[in-house]
C-alpha cells in the first residue's frame, strides 16, 4: 500500500481555502486538488483511494471527477463524482479495477472540476513495482 501523506501546510492550506469557500463565486472556487493517494493492488487490478479538495459551491461548480494515467498521459480509469460535496471537504473516493500495464512504476492522479476542468496532475508511486 502506498500513501501519499498530506503535509501540515497543505491541511492548512485547505481548511483556510475552504473557510473562504463559503462566499466564493463559483469562479472563485479554483481548482480542485489531490490531497493524498492510497494504492493497492490485488489479482493484478489497482485500487486508488484519492482524496480530493475542492470548495464545492453546489451543482454550478464541484469536483465531478478523477483520473489516473500513466506517466506519459494515457488515461487508465476515471472514477466520475456525480454531485457535489460542499459540507464534505476533503473527501476520498476509490477507484477500483485499474489494469496498469507492466513495466509502469508509478501513475499520475489529478481531479477535475466542473468549471475549470482537470487540476495538476499528481505522481504516485506503486506498490511492487
Amino acid at each position: 500500500m502506498t500513501i501519499l501523506p498530506m503535509t501540515r501546510a497543505v491541511t492548512a492550506a485547505a481548511a483556510a481555502f475552504f473557510a473562504l469557500a463559503t462566499f466564493a463565486s463559483p469562479a472563485a472556487a479554483g481548482s480542485p486538488e489531490v490531497l493524498a493517494v492510497e494504492v493497492s493492488e490485488r489479482g493484478g487490478q489497482f485500487t486508488f483511494a484519492v482524496t480530493v479538495a475542492h470548495a464545492d459551491t453546489g451543482w454550478d461548480h464541484y469536483a465531478d471527477a478523477f483520473t489516473v494515467h500513466t506517466p506519459d498521459g494515457a488515461l487508465l480509469g476515471t472514477r466520475t463524482l456525480f454531485h457535489p460535496h460542499v459540507e464534505e471537504q476533503p473527501f476520498t473516493r476509490s477507484l477500483t479495477g485499474v489494469t496498469v500495464p507492466p513495466g509502469i512504476t508509478a501513475v499520475r492522479v489529478r481531479a477535475h472540476d466542473s468549471v475549470h476542468g482537470p487540476g495538476e496532475f499528481v505522481d504516485v508511486p506503486l506498490p511492487g513495482r
